[in-house]
């Protein structure tokens, strides 16, 4: 034990209380931007939120105002501090900033800054997006691609490649959960299941949850908060019937046109039994967009081959995937593969050589040198506008 000279203890035990005094005080509160986060991808419809530090502080605040590029978007007078926000078609650099006012008259500050996807072509004509899943012979992701790997086949005439990307690939994500009846025994399952997929998401990722039984719910709007999905997953309950080929629709609908990445990820059992479309309408429109579906079969549909058939069609025509079981090792298998697809994919784009909107097919394949294969769409329409 060491000892201190008398004249030394009281200066000692003086900085003592006052290292105490100081690591008592509360830390200065804070404001931050929960969505988008920093150096998001955003585009289209954006959710702001804006959360302040200590969360107590929160009944204190007579109102958040937030700006997009200098311009005020919308001035809120209690929580939650939310509000939407459109950040047009183009993916382009954003100042994002939220000013809160404290009841004592405290101003707080938080700001992110948005990334924008440079060298993206911008043209007047349709062009076609493709991703694409390249693995080897052993079935390991190949990365590190160059455009100049790659072939790509429309009706077996081969087209130009006028836009190649292959990291910072901007992701936007719609899952869509069923919650109808025929899920009852299986949802308290799919819903630890879904949470666990979207926490293994990029920060930067934008999510849209969907839930559906005969109706279609926004249970979470565009957002890469993940604390604000798994909230809505918790309030999901089973009841209704089931509109597995409606909620398709929808999906495309959310995801929009913007550049980057689409997919779809479906938590279901696949038995539609309430759709005011048909399979045919789903599938002509998921080939009419560049959208990704996974399909994670549950309940019924990890025993029924119809069931299994159908789901592993809606994936396949979009060059996804599809994953039957309920047992929690193997799906936590099943979504670090689907992870890793979506971490791995190459976006391609090119001006189709029909530009007539006219929903007729048009085969699409992808080639890469050295023996590699490749996932992608097996084909796209340009949908009539209707």
């Amino acid at each position: 034990m060491a000892f201190l000279p008398p004249g030394s203890r009281g200066a000692a035990a003086a900085v003592m209380l006052a290292a105490i005094a100081v690591s008592a005080q509360p830390a200065a509160p804070v404001l931050r931007i929960a969505s988008p986060t920093q150096d998001a991808y955003v585009s289209g419809p954006v959710r702001l939120v804006a959360r302040v530090d200590p969360p107590a502080l929160e009944k204190t605040i007579v109102h958040v105002v937030f700006f997009a590029g200098g311009k005020q978007v919308c001035a809120i007078t209690r929580a939650p501090f939310e509000c939407e926000w459109d950040a047009g078609d183009r993916i382009v650099e954003h100042q994002i900033r939220a000013r809160a006012v404290l009841k004592d008259g405290t101003r707080l500050v938080g700001n992110v800054r948005t990334r924008g996807l440079q060298h993206v072509e911008v043209t007047d004509v349709d062009v076609v997006q493709v991703t694409a899943v390249v693995t080897d012979g052993g079935g390991r992701f190949a990365r590190g691609l160059k455009a100049t790997d790659f072939k790509i086949y429309e009706d077996d005439r081969q087209q130009q490649i006028t836009h190649f990307a292959s990291e910072n690939i901007p992701l936007e994500l719609v899952a869509a959960i069923d919650i109808s009846w025929s899920m009852t025994d299986a949802l308290p399952g799919v819903k630890d299941a879904a949470k666990r997929f979207l926490s293994g998401l990029q920060p930067a990722d934008q999510v849209t949850v969907l839930g559906f039984n005969e109706n279609i719910f926004t249970l979470a709007r565009r957002s890469t908060d993940n604390d604000v999905r798994e909230r809505a997953v918790d309030r999901m309950a089973a009841w209704g019937g089931t509109a597995l080929y409606d909620v398709v629709l929808k999906a495309v609908d959310v995801l929009g046109r913007q550049t980057g990445r689409r997919s779809i990820v479906l938590f279901t059992d696949g038995d539609d039994q309430s759709s005011h479309v048909s399979l045919q309408a789903a599938i002509a429109r998921t080939e009419g967009s560049d959208a990704t579906i996974y399909a994670i079969g549950q309940g019924r549909a990890v025993e029924s081959p119809d069931l299994q058939k159908l789901l592993r069609r809606l994936a396949t025509v979009s060059g996804g995937r599809s994953f039957f079981t309920e047992d929690q090792a193997s799906l936590d298998a099943s979504f670090n593969e689907i992870l890793e697809d979506l971490r791995s994919q190459y976006l391609l784009a090119f001006v189709p050589a029909h530009s007539e909107r006219d929903d007729s097919w048009h085969r699409i394949r992808v080639e890469v040198s050295g023996g590699h294969h490749v996932r992608a769409r097996q084909g796209y329409r340009l949908m009539k506008r209707r």
